[in-house]
């Protein structure tokens, strides 16, 4: 939806990123470096741009939802799969594969039944539940700006 409203082309495209000029196809390169060139204007015809954008991109918001599963696959990539902080979670849900665990593929209701688990958290190391800690913490404050943020644009309509 972003990439319609800030008239990006649809599908496979080298310029993906409505952000950035993230290069897609620079496939040597694209793991080793860590900073893209930010996007100086949405033209038409450069960069993947077809039509002229409906929103400005600095009123587009990345999805919570999104970053918090970014955060939880790289939080269960980290922990030991010998572990019991694993071996919890493997049990927790038992209906996903030792291999989506391990993974960390998880859904929204998943993610928001583990922040409500007490025991999920009595199960971490000390390494593990200060990580965990801080997840928390982020999740909290980002969930809120976000809700600022909408509702002052809301208010600005």
């Amino acid at each position: 939806m972003t990439a319609i409203l800030l008239g990006l082309q649809a599908s496979y495209t080298k310029y993906s990123c409505f952000l950035c000029e993230w290069d897609s196809h620079a496939r040597g390169i694209r793991c080793s470096r860590k900073h893209w060139p930010h996007r100086q204007s949405l033209t038409p015809g450069m960069r993947n741009i077809i039509h002229n954008p409906l929103i400005k991109p600095s009123k587009v918001l990345p999805p919570p939802l999104h970053i918090k599963l970014g955060l939880l696959k790289n939080f269960v990539k980290a922990l030991d799969v010998k572990g019991p902080a694993f071996t919890y979670l493997c049990g927790k849900f038992p209906r996903l594969t030792y291999k989506k665990v391990k993974a960390g593929v998880f859904v929204g209701p998943q993610i928001r039944q583990l922040f409500k688990d007490q025991q999920f958290e009595a199960v971490l190391s000390g390494k593990e539940k200060a990580a965990w800690q801080s997840f928390e913490g982020f999740r909290m404050v980002f969930w809120e700006i976000s809700k600022l943020q909408i509702l002052e644009n809301l208010h600005k309509i």
